[in-house]
């Protein structure tokens, strides 16, 4: 599929109402922190996406649109949620990230990016070169990531429970 603006919105619009329906109302054993950057869970990934939405996506691709490839992408903190997300509860970062995520949104829509704007050239601090476009599409399939590593940390809690279903359990190997 090639990157359409409004395809990529189908998907970062539905990602808050994604998490709430899958993590509201569940217990502390299923989402609580690691407290562990090797192994994050549910709270974990939340708290991530939240801090994209503040310094990551919309940020960068401001930068594309104003300043192009002449500023180079401020490095981002993968683990800065460990710290950010102390001392707050799931559901408050479920409402804090579909707040965020509907302002990130909105901005995205107010811009009416063209398709030459798409092909605005930023620069990565590790990656080099890269379009608004494809910074857009990654944001797309960052979500997806995380919404499958939620899945994937919450199955592993009954990794040893099933038995010998797991031979036919992908999400456990």
């Amino acid at each position: 599929m090639q990157f359409q603006i409004e395809n990529a919105v189908e998907i970062l619009s539905a990602t808050p109402g994604t998490l709430r329906a899958l993590l509201g109302g569940l217990s502390d054993g299923w989402i609580s922190s690691s407290s562990n950057s090797d192994s994050w869970q549910a709270f974990d990934v939340v708290g991530h996406l939240i801090h994209g939405e503040e310094t990551d996506w919309i940020p960068r691709a401001r930068v594309i649109l104003e300043q192009g490839e002449n500023q180079t992408f401020v490095p981002f903190d993968r683990f800065a949620q460990f710290e950010k997300s102390k001392d707050k509860n799931l559901s408050d970062l479920l409402a804090e990230f579909a707040a965020a995520r509907e302002k990130s949104l909105s901005e995205l829509r107010s811009w009416n990016l063209t398709g030459e704007q798409l092909e605005l050239k930023g620069t990565h601090p590790e990656l080099g070169e890269v379009t608004l476009s494809q910074l857009l599409a990654t944001w797309v399939v960052h979500d997806l990531n995380h919404v499958r590593q939620i899945a994937t940390a919450m199955a592993r809690h009954y990794d040893a429970e099933v038995g010998p279903w797991k031979e036919y359990l992908s999400i456990l190997k």
